[in-house]
């Protein structure tokens, strides 16, 4: 007999042999109908695995994340099996679960194919699921495994076993399919009930610009065709809320070849929205005790490899600026930290003058790769909201949570209000992508979770997600379309510190090091809007949208009482404009309905009498005649709703 160790604490005594279906059918047989996926003692096993020692079982169904990605990882079989049958010849690569759906990377040699062969993908892949195949994982010898992919003619495949230990390589079978694969499936393909191609594009083997160039099919899978139905109009919103496309409409920025790809150009609705937002921030850290700073754009390569940055960023990023004297050489900046740190180290600190917390909203560099690249979300310049907070480690717990208080202040103002936060540790299994010492590392962790839980903060703990330099905090939100973001990172680093040789005279007249916080509550200003377009669909907040009104003139002899009506709002602090194009009206109004205008007041020959307007709501509700008084006090109103002082 084992001992298997349930979620909630329970403790069952099973067979050895027992499979994690096998469990769960003890549980119940409504739990047994919906379990798809399983976890034992950290590691994902088949719901047929015999279990054969005692430890820890999860159980999931496609209601948890891991199950989903069990899902979708066993579609990317069956989706692969349909390419093979339809398109004989090609060489099949790997098949992730990814955050929604999976992809498939295939060389398809002479052949190809586009969106308009997906309905017959989709239906060869529905008749192979119909099939109700098991999926059967088994272990094969390294010479077994590398015979059978060469004898297809696969190098991909054989480059992957070649890269593998002997007795760690396993196949899965399902119909007449086979795959290499470690594993994690769901019971059956008949489980399966819907599947969608979503697009197919380029990807190089292993990411490298050296290397083939495969092609990557795109696809999602639900248990129900009603879920499927519900997502693709999900999509549908989704690319109407598009932050490319907003941004084009709302005129707030675009991108130019001749100016480089992934540099974007803020046009002046967008630079008036990117300053109220900077303004925003500003006063909320001039009251919290920052104080402004403001660095080069380029560095020493010294500087960054003190830092740690060069060896972090240095190979991926643009190459080296050589200046005429021989062996100088500058970077493009690749994070703000190393100029505060130089910063600090220009004046001699003691333990009365700290905290420190100096802020800037710094523009950084680096080079993404140009597949990497997305609209706003993924560049290779962008400007961080940054702000190093140096100090004690007694004050510490307390600095760390008055950065919470300013991120949760930023995140509420702005809309956001449905978020987890996230610990983000070190991956213990890899060391080497961390400098600094096990201690301090420990130390700096425990600061977080201790400042988290002190909050009442709704968070998670997850391993391998640091910054090289120390762990952090991460709010991870969600939009009005239900999707997840990482929004607003909060660090805790003792290793700069030592790098740059940071040091305050102590109480004790003896010199000691400071603790260093990183803070970015937007994150970038860059990835922040595109998110913020996405969220509202373009409807910002009212304190924050370049322009609140519109004033339209029933006709030219109108314009005069709507030039009185403009200067009237702006003397009560409302940004509008006017109108006066040689349209009708219906048309003005639509047109400031495609641009999210809140407003659009209307003056004619009875508002001119009775010195009123006529105001119209975003999205077609008329507010009727009012004063402009009146009108500001509505505006004031709602922008006092939203905005509170922090």
């Amino acid at each position: 007999m084992i001992k298997i160790t349930l979620p909630d604490g329970a403790v069952k005594e099973v067979e050895k042999g027992t499979t994690p279906m096998e469990v769960a059918k003890s549980i119940s047989e409504g739990l047994a109908r919906n379990v798809i996926s399983a976890k034992f003692n950290d590691t994902v096993v088949e719901t047929v695995t015999p279990l054969t020692s005692d430890g820890a079982l999860t159980l999931y169904t496609w209601n948890n994340d891991e199950g989903k990605k069990a899902f979708w990882h066993s579609t990317s079989h069956v989706v692969a099996q349909a390419l093979e049958e339809l398109y004989p010849g090609i060489k099949l690569t790997i098949g992730p679960a990814i955050e929604n759906g999976f992809y498939y990377d295939v060389d398809f040699g002479d052949q190809s194919i586009s969106e308009k062969d997906f309905p017959k993908i989709e239906k060869k892949a529905l008749e192979i699921a119909r099939g109700k195949h098991d999926y059967n994982m088994r272990s094969v010898s390294k010479a077994d495994a590398l015979s059978y992919y060469k004898e297809q003619g696969n190098e991909y495949k054989v480059e992957l076993i070649e890269n593998l230990d002997d007795g760690t390589i396993t196949f899965c079978d399902h119909s007449t399919f086979t795959d290499l694969c470690r594993g994690g499936h769901i019971p059956n393909t008949g489980i399966i009930k819907a599947i969608k191609l979503l697009s197919v594009a380029g990807a190089y083997w292993r990411g490298d610009e050296n290397n083939t160039q495969l092609t990557r099919v795109y696809g999602i899978s639900f248990p129900k065709q009603k879920e499927l139905t519900e997502y693709l109009q999900l999509l549908e919103e989704a690319k109407k809320r598009d932050h490319r496309k907003l941004g084009k409409e709302l005129e707030l920025f675009t991108f130019s070849q001749k100016v480089g790809q992934g540099l974007p150009l803020w046009l002046p609705n967008g630079a008036a929205l990117r300053e109220r937002l900077e303004q925003f921030l500003k006063k909320a850290q001039k009251k919290a005790g920052y104080e402004m700073v403001v660095t080069p754009h380029i560095g020493q390569k010294e500087l960054y490899v003190t830092s740690g940055h060069y060896a972090k960023y240095g190979e991926d990023s643009f190459q080296p600026i050589h200046t005429p004297k021989e062996d100088e050489e500058f970077l493009l900046k690749p994070m703000n930290c190393p100029h505060h740190c130089e910063i600090y180290n220009s004046y001699p600190f003691s333990y009365k003058d700290l905290p420190k917390r100096y802020a800037e909203f710094g523009t950084v560099y680096r080079y993404e790769q140009s597949g990497e690249l997305h609209g706003l979300t993924r560049v290779r310049g962008f400007t961080q909201d940054d702000a190093h907070i140096f100090c004690t480690t007694e004050q510490l717990n307390d600095e760390f949570k008055n950065v919470i208080d300013l991120t949760l202040y930023v995140l509420n103002s702005l809309g956001f209000e449905d978020f987890t936060a996230q610990v983000s540790v070190r991956d213990l299994e890899n060391p080497d992508k961390y400098i600094g010492n096990t201690d301090d590392w420990e130390k700096a962790e425990q600061a977080i979770i201790n400042a988290a839980e002190e909050k009442g903060l709704n968070y998670v703990v997850e391993s391998g997600e640091a910054a090289f330099y120390g762990p952090k905090l991460d709010f991870m939100i969600k939009d009005a379309l239900g999707r997840n973001w990482q929004l607003g990172t909060i660090q805790v680093d003792y290793n700069l510190p030592k790098r740059f040789d940071l040091t305050y005279k102590g109480s004790d007249n003896e010199l000691h090091r400071p603790v260093m916080i990183h803070r970015a509550p937007f994150g970038s200003m860059e990835r922040f809007v595109a998110l913020l377009l996405e969220h509202t669909g373009g409807n910002f907040p009212l304190w924050l949208i370049p322009t609140q009104a519109i004033v339209l003139p029933v006709s030219e002899k109108h314009e005069k009482y709507a030039e009185k009506v403009l200067n009237s709002l702006e003397n009560h602090e409302i940004r509008a404009l006017i109108d006066k194009r040689n349209e009708t009206v219906g048309k003005k109004i639509r047109e400031a309905e495609l641009k999210k205008i809140p407003f659009m007041i209307i003056v004619g020959e009875q508002e001119e009498e009775s010195v009123t307007i006529s105001v119209r709501r975003h999205g077609g509700k008329d507010l009727g005649s009012l004063s402009v008084d009146a009108f500001s006090d509505l505006v004031t109103t709602e922008i006092n709703s939203t905005l509170k002082s922090f």
